[in-house]
């Protein structure tokens, strides 16, 4: 069976099984998705969401995040694994948006990209849920999947997002974030 018959296979097969996936990480907006992405970096999706739950309430914005400062976004996400790197990329990262993007979250993988701690995949799942932008966020179960599946050969994450990119129609809302 060729790739692409594989692809709407897999697809129909995936949305018999969860017609309705729910984005594991609960956030207020667009910004606060992005720093829960950022914090599942070697964490739960279950961890973040029990730590998050008493700062989105209060903190949901760049500047709440500027005015805390890397101590006390230090001791809000104490729980979390590496949590001193994580203060030091979610203060900065809140500095670059209001300098350079108004206090709005850019909009492009590029963009996206050159903020303090966001790599391509948290970048992929803020374009995808975020801003209903069809990304693929390849993580290595992704990547282990696609190779059992016989959809790639590729020897790392972005070989096999590139594979998938070709197969995979192009769709809002086709989205494969895997934790």
């Amino acid at each position: 069976m060729d790739e692409k018959k594989k692809a709407k296979i897999i697809i129909k097969t995936l949305n018999k099984i969860y017609p309705k996936a729910p984005v594991p990480l609960k956030s207020k907006n667009t910004f606060t998705l992005l720093i829960s992405v950022l914090l599942s970096a070697q964490c739960t999706d279950v961890n973040v969401n029990n730590v998050t739950k008493y700062i989105y309430p209060k903190y949901y914005k760049p500047e709440h995040f500027v005015k805390l400062g890397r101590k006390k976004i230090e001791k809000l996400i104490k729980k979390i694994g590496i949590f001193r790197i994580k203060a030091k990329s979610i203060y900065l990262m809140s500095k670059q948006i209001i300098e350079k993007h108004n206090g709005k979250v850019p909009k492009t993988f590029e963009e996206l990209e050159k903020l303090p701690g966001v790599g391509h995949k948290t970048a992929s799942v803020v374009m995808s849920q975020g801003f209903g932008y069809p990304a693929f966020a390849v993580d290595t179960h992704i990547h282990r999947l696609a190779q059992r599946w016989g959809l790639t050969n590729g020897k790392n994450v972005i070989q096999t997002e590139k594979d998938l990119k070709r197969i995979f129609p192009k769709k809002p809302g086709l989205s494969f974030i895997c934790k």
